[in-house]
C-alpha cells in the first residue's frame, strides 16, 4: 500500500515516463554515508547544518517528502519543530532570530503552504531580520500543465524578501543556498525564499560542493564601517547643538552596539530616545534613556524632548510614521544627523544634514575614538536631569492607575504586576495590539539587548503566541512571556498544542476585552464613537488553553492578579492567565491620537 501511495503521488508532481526518477530505483538507492552521493533534498539539509543552522520550524505537505525523509536518514544536529501553520512557523523563526542573532528558518509546501508564510517572510524582512523561509514546489517538469498547488514562486516572493529564488537544478542547491545567507547576513539584514521543486530533490548534487563561509552563520556579517570624515562630521553636529535628542530604532540592537550607545549617551549626558522596535538599545532604567516616543508608547511627556531639540540624531531608525508620530517631529527647520547601515533610509523623510552610513557597532565606536581623541568626556547636554523630571511625571500618573481597584481590570495593572514579577532577563513577545503600547511606555527592563519583541513593520494579530516559542528556542533559559489581546489569541491558538509538545514553560497572558480594542478606539477617538463590527463573544480562554494542556487561570479581581502571575511564571511547564481587562477606548492607552 505504501510503495502504491508513493507511486501515486510521483506520478502527480512529476513527469510521466522519467525512468531517471522512479520510485522504486529512489527508495532502493543506499545512504550518503554508503555511496558518498547526496539527492537534492539531502543536499539541502547538509548545506543548512553547513551554516550552521540548529532549528528548523514548519509544516509538512506532499512536496515535502524527501525532504522530510532526508531530515529523518541523515545523520545531523538540527531539530525540526513541526508547527500547526506555515505562518506561525515563520513567525517562530523570526523570534529565534532576533534573540540569537542567527538565520531563524521555516519551511513549508507548495501551493498553500507558501502562500501561508508569506506573513512572517514580510514581517522578518521589513524589520532587518534574518530569516530564511523554504518551501518546497512542484516538480518543475510539471511547471505549466495545471498540476495540484501550482503557484509562481518566483513572483509571489519576490516583493516580500531582500532575496529569492525557485531553484531549476538539484546542482545548484548548494551554490544558492550560500547566495541566501549571504543576502540574509550582510548589509542591511532580512529575509530571503528558496523554492525546492519535488523533483530536483531526487537528482544528484556532488558532495565536494557542500560547504558554507561561517561568518553567514550569524549577522551582521562582513559590517562595514563608515566612509572617511563622516564620523567626525556627526560629532561636529551633535557638539554644536543645545538641545540634541538621539532616536534610536531595532538597527542598535541588531548591530549589537548598545555599548558604544551607552558611552557615548553618558560622556555627553545626551538623552536617547526610542522606537517600539528600538527598545533594548539602552537599558529602560538607565539614565540616559527617555523611553518610546511617537504615536505609539510614547507619551505627552516624552513627546517633550521630541518637540524640543534642535537636533536629531536617528540610529538604526527609519524615521517612519509611529517614531515621528507621523512626521509632526522633527519639526521644520530643525537639524538632523544620521547613522543607519542602510543609504536607502538617509534623507528620506528628512533633509539630513550629516549621514552616516555603516555598521552602527562600528560607526558608534568611531565617534567614542574621536571624542577620546579629543579629550571630550565631560557632562554636556544635561540630558539625565530632564530625563529624571520628564519620568516622574510620566509614572505619577500610570503609578495611580496601577494601584487601581476598578473592575475590569486596568492594563497599566497588568504591567505593574510584570515588573514585581518577571526576572531581569525575561524575554517579553507581544503582538501589535493592546499589550504594546502599555509595555512599551512603561515597563522598566534593567538591561540592554532584545528582551522585548513586537511584530512593528506589518502589525499582524496572531503574532506573539507562535513566536515566544520561537524566542524559548532561542533562549531557553530565559522567561519568556508572550502577551496578547483576546482577538490575537483567536488566530493561532492552536499552536498552544505545539507549545506543549515542546515542553515550553512560555507564560501567556491575554487581554481579554471581547472586541478587537485597538480598531474599536480608533472608532472611538476618530469615528465620535460609531462602533462597527470590532465586538466578538467573550471566550473562556482558559478553558481553551486548558484543553491543550496548559495550565490556565480566569483573573478578573485586581486583588488576585500579581499572586497568579508568580504562580504562573514559577510553573514548570506551560502557562496562561486570562485576564478580563478594561476595554481599550476607555481607557488612558499611550496612544497619541486617542489621549487628545
Amino acid at each position: 500500500m505504501r510503495a502504491t501511495l508513493h507511486s501515486k503521488l510521483y506520478t502527480i508532481l512529476c513527469t510521466p515516463g522519467d525512468s531517471t526518477l522512479r520510485p522504486g530505483n529512489r527508495d532502493k538507492r543506499p545512504m550518503t554515508s554508503e555511496t558518498n552521493t547526496l539527492n537534492g533534498a539531502e543536499a539541502m539539509v547538509k548545506m543548512l547544518e553547513a551554516h550552521g543552522v540548529q532549528h528548523i520550524f514548519g509544516l509538512c505537505g506532499d512536496t515535502t517528502l524527501p525532504f522530510y525523509d532526508a531530515m529523518l536518514r541523515l545523520d545531523h544536529n538540527i531539530n525540526h519543530v513541526l508547527t500547526r501553520d506555515e505562518r506561525c512557523a515563520t513567525y517562530m523563526a523570526d523570534a529565534y532570530s532576533r534573540v540569537t542573532g542567527r538565520v531563524g528558518v521555516a519551511e513549508g509546501p507548495s501551493g498553500g503552504g507558501a502562500t501561508y508564510i508569506l506573513p512572517g517572510l514580510i514581517e522578518a524582512s521589513e524589520s532587518s531580520y534574518a530569516v530564511l523561509g523554504i518551501t518546497t514546489d512542484i516538480s518543475v517538469s510539471s511547471y505549466g500543465k495545471y498540476p495540484l498547488t501550482e503557484v509562481d514562486q518566483d513572483a509571489l516572493m519576490k516583493p516580500l524578501t531582500k532575496w529569492n529564488t525557485v531553484i531549476k537544478q538539484s546542482q545548484h542547491i548548494p551554490r544558492m543556498v550560500r547566495t541566501a545567507f549571504r543576502a540574509m547576513t550582510t548589509g542591511r539584514s532580512g529575509a530571503a525564499h528558496l523554492g525546492l521543486p519535488y523533483d530536483i530533490q531526487y537528482d544528484a548534487v556532488d558532495p565536494s560542493d557542500i560547504w558554507a563561509d561561517p561568518k553567514h552563520q550569524s549577522y551582521p556579517a562582513y559590517p562595514q564601517g563608515p566612509e572617511p570624515g563622516a564620523a567626525e562630521a556627526a560629532v561636529d553636529a551633535i557638539l554644536s547643538a543645545k538641545n540634541p535628542l538621539i532616536v534610536c530604532g531595532g538597527g542598535v540592537v541588531i548591530a549589537g552596539a548598545m555599548g558604544e550607545l551607552q558611552r557615548l549617551a553618558t560622556r555627553l549626558d545626551i538623552p536617547v530616545a526610542t522606537s517600539i522596535s528600538g527598545q533594548g538599545s539602552l537599558a529602560d532604567t538607565d539614565p540616559q534613556c527617555l523611553g518610546v516616543v511617537g504615536s505609539n508608547g510614547g507619551t505627552d511627556q516624552t513627546w517633550e524632548m521630541m518637540e524640543g531639540a534642535d537636533l536629531v540624531v536617528f540610529m538604526g531608525a527609519r524615521a517612519g510614521s509611529t517614531t515621528t508620530s507621523r512626521w509632526e517631529a522633527p519639526k521644520p527647520g530643525t537639524r538632523v544627523v544620521h547613522f543607519d547601515n542602510d543609504p536607502m533610509v538617509i534623507g528620506a523623510n528628512y533633509r539630513t544634514e550629516v549621514g552616516v552610513v555603516g555598521d552602527l557597532r562600528l560607526a558608534l565606536a568611531e565617534v567614542n575614538a574621536i571624542l577620546d581623541k579629543r579629550g571630550q568626556g565631560e557632562t554636556t547636554f544635561g540630558g539625565a536631569a530632564a530625563i529624571a523630571d520628564i519620568k516622574r511625571r510620566k509614572f505619577e500618573i500610570f503609578d495611580k492607575l496601577a494601584l487601581s481597584e476598578e473592575a475590569p481590570i486596568r492594563p497599566e495593572r497588568v504591567i505593574s504586576s510584570l515588573m514585581k514579577v518577571l526576572p531581569a532577563d525575561a524575554t517579553v513577545v507581544s503582538d501589535p495590539g493592546t499589550s504594546c503600547p502599555y509595555f512599551s511606555a512603561y515597563y522598566q527592563q534593567s538591561q540592554a539587548g532584545r528582551y522585548f519583541i513586537t511584530n512593528r513593520a506589518h502589525g499582524a494579530l496572531g503574532y506573539s503566541l507562535s513566536a515566544s516559542l520561537g524566542a524559548w528556542y532561542g533562549r531557553p533559559t530565559s522567561k519568556v512571556v508572550a502577551l496578547m489581546g483576546d482577538g490575537s489569541f483567536g488566530f493561532t491558538v492552536g499552536e498552544l498544542e505545539t507549545v506543549c509538545r515542546s515542553r515550553a514553560p512560555i507564560t501567556f497572558i491575554v487581554f481579554n476585552n471581547s472586541n478587537f480594542g485597538w480598531i474599536k478606539a480608533s472608532q472611538y477617538a476618530d469615528k465620535d464613537a460609531r462602533y462597527y463590527n470590532v465586538d466578538f463573544n467573550r471566550t473562556d480562554n482558559a478553558a481553551i488553553a486548558a484543553a491543550y494542556g496548559v495550565k490556565s487561570w480566569t483573573v478578573k479581581d485586581p486583588a488576585d492578579l500579581e499572586r497568579v502571575m508568580r504562580e504562573a511564571v514559577a510553573h514548570d511547564g506551560p502557562t496562561l492567565i486570562d485576564v478580563h481587562t478594561q476595554a481599550l477606548e476607555e481607557s488612558n492607552a499611550p496612544v497619541r491620537r486617542w489621549m487628545g
